[in-house]
């Protein structure tokens, strides 16, 4: 898809479709403007576009030349609660662990961030484990520096999702409602302290790439955080659902998700059931976004599984 004025970034069919279902008439409106955004982008900031443009659910992701020749990235994404706080993570992490920030247009959202190997995640890991201990690390590190002020809360968050619990209730049978129930309980136990880390929020092994083999000066680095001001225990669950047929083909699920969660606790340094508490709120925002919705953007049957094992699992 392109502009009106005939600009030559193509915006993938994918993000259209996403912003079409998931953002209505703003999304439609923001697809449209986009190209242009961008063409105005590469000349503030001469830059040259260097490949064909990706996308993410949200995103629109150009590789760009700066006029020296360094690789880099024009990412361009709407201002949402979500998306806000992303180049105040970024700048408070200053590139350790994490990509580099470049460039920010407050107006558009827009960023320029340092060029990662888009063709190496931790996904291309062959042992999960190793993988896994990987992400752990670096969620460590990431999230031994404080929240810059003005990010969302996790506490604003949590209690958001308690309030919305009654209503879902009704929504749901009986097995889903006795888990949202849970759930909720656990949240309300830690909900008076929230802590204030600097949570990525989304990190799993598709957020976290390898080095543009030009700067290989970090093994893995994160991306695409949406930023939250919080306990780290609050992070665990996007990463216990990476490669679940790994899991599932162990024969053993329930040991491979206690192994998994032993295994990121330990690297973090969280009390457990702080920890367990914290993922099963994870679980209970996903099981709300479905209910009230009645569109499973999430696979539930990890999320069953998970929460149901750490539910059967006493601290330690």
């Amino acid at each position: 898809m392109t502009s009106s004025t005939g600009s030559e970034i193509e915006v993938p069919e994918a993000l259209v479709s996403w912003h079409r279902r998931f953002f209505g008439e703003g999304g439609r409106a923001w697809i449209e403007a986009a190209p242009n955004l961008a063409a105005d982008l590469l000349d503030r900031w001469q830059l040259r576009a260097d490949g064909t443009p990706t996308s993410g659910a949200v995103a629109l992701v150009i590789p760009v030349r700066r006029t020296d020749g360094t690789p880099a990235v024009l990412k361009l994404q709407p201002v949402t609660d979500e998306t806000v706080g992303e180049p105040d993570a970024l700048r408070a992490w200053g590139g350790n662990g994490a990509v580099r920030l470049l460039a920010h247009d407050a107006t558009t959202g827009s960023m320029l961030l340092e060029r990662l190997d888009a063709d190496r995640s931790l996904a291309t890991v062959g042992d999960d484990l190793v993988a896994l201990q990987h992400l752990s690390e670096l969620l460590a590190r990431l999230s031994a520096v404080a929240a810059p002020s003005g990010l969302r809360r996790l506490s604003e968050i949590g209690a958001e999702m308690l309030g919305r619990v009654p209503r879902v209730l009704t929504l749901v049978p009986d097995p889903q409602r006795r888990l949202i129930q849970a759930c909720a309980s656990a949240l309300a136990e830690v909900l008076p302290d929230t802590g204030d880390r600097l949570l990525h929020w989304d990190l799993h092994y598709g957020n976290v790439l390898a080095p543009h083999p030009a700067d290989p000066r970090e093994p893995w680095l994160a991306i695409d955080p949406k930023p939250l001001a919080g306990d780290p225990g609050f992070e665990l669950l996007a990463a216990l659902h990476n490669r679940w047929q790994d899991a599932v083909a162990t024969g053993n699920v329930v040991r491979a998700i206690r192994r998994r969660f032993d295994l990121m606790t330990d690297a973090l340094g969280l009390e457990r059931g702080r920890a367990t508490a914290w993922t099963l709120a994870r679980v209970l925002q996903n099981a709300l976004w479905d209910a009230e919705r009645n569109d499973a953007m999430w696979n539930t049957e990890p999320d069953r599984l998970i929460a149901q094992t750490l539910l059967d699992t006493p601290p330690h």
